[in-house]
């Protein structure tokens, strides 16, 4: 099968985190680090060269999974991370850490049009024989094949992310993207895919959540393709299966939070956007007040909005105007 690209094209992906320059005054702008003080440290002295800072980061990432994924992520959408990440590379031609991250910025770059998807396939698995165990290249790999793969590389992808971290959060949101747009004519396989990945996980894994995240890929799909209204809250969490995923997943925050999570505002966005939608304002307002600053692009974007003004009028409207 060919490849099946986004319908907001990789352009979307790799502009993530760099609204700010359009609302300078913005405190609600997405910022990709999420709140992580020491990442935000790290990226910017790799903004100024200084690679080691990076190094260190990464080193005391260890094997905390989700972290690394999410700090080597976001390091490589620095725009020199390119040159820095090659510097430190041939410094230590052996570190799994500079390979990762010199994948990473290959795969961005990829997706910019800027380099042959193929260099990036290769040092995504030049870093893959590095560090057999982490996921990180495989997630660099997935990020490729979601936007310019097949869909046999997509789930290739995928199922070596799984087979190293099975709970790993960006995949499963990737995957749950991918299958949105692939399966256009039917929810069935992107719901089942959600709701087996919630039960499969452990109770306090924020995978709880991705049944929302489905709905919410769900609506851009079927949004950006005419065929409902691009305003959120317009039918689809009125359907009954839509107010359990909702219900359930607002449930499993109010008991676990997981407040450690390093992609946490992630859901907590995706939740806030779902409970506005859905006209649910007083557990929408709980949420925002967790979310503070911490904006994220997606949903807020859906289908083709600006993320800064959609989450401060949901926000105003959860918060009665605070």
């Amino acid at each position: 099968m060919p490849p099946t690209p986004p319908l907001t094209g990789p352009g979307r992906a790799v502009a993530e985190g760099h609204r700010a320059a359009a609302h300078p005054r913005c405190e609600h702008c997405p910022d990709d680090a999420l709140g992580d003080a020491e990442l935000i440290s790290a990226r910017a002295a790799l903004a100024q060269g200084r690679w080691q800072s990076a190094r260190s980061l990464l080193l005391h990432t260890g094997e905390d999974w989700d972290r690394r994924g999410h700090r080597v992520t976001v390091l490589a959408r620095e725009p020199y991370a390119i040159a820095w990440s090659r510097e430190w590379l041939l410094a230590e031609p052996g570190s799994a850490g500079a390979a990762g991250l010199y994948a990473l910025t290959l795969v961005r770059r990829a997706l910019r049009g800027k380099e042959p998807p193929e260099r990036a396939r290769d040092a995504c698995g030049s870093a893959a024989e590095l560090a057999p165990a982490d996921p990180t290249p495989w997630l660099g790999l997935l990020l490729l094949a979601r936007h310019l793969g097949t869909d046999e590389e997509v789930r290739g992808a995928f199922a070596e992310v799984r087979r190293r971290h099975p709970e790993h959060h960006h995949a499963h949101h990737l995957m749950t993207a991918r299958l949105a747009e692939t399966g256009t004519e039917g929810a069935d396989e992107l719901s089942a895919f959600a709701e087996r990945s919630a039960a499969e996980a452990p109770a306090d894994s924020p995978l709880a959540v991705l049944p929302v995240v489905a709905y919410n890929e769900r609506h851009r799909v079927l949004a950006a393709t005419g065929r409902t209204p691009a305003a959120a809250g317009t039918g689809h969490w009125a359907e009954p299966a839509a107010r359990r995923a909702l219900s359930a997943a607002f449930d499993w925050w109010l008991e676990w939070g997981i407040e450690e999570h390093p992609r946490r505002h992630v859901d907590l966005n995706h939740l806030a956007h779902a409970t506005c939608g859905a006209g649910r304002y007083a557990e929408a307002a709980a949420l925002f007040q967790r979310i503070g600053r911490h904006t994220t692009e997606v949903p807020w974007s859906y289908p083709d909005r600006d993320p800064c003004e959609a989450f401060r009028a949901a926000r105003h409207r959860a918060l009665g105007g605070s």
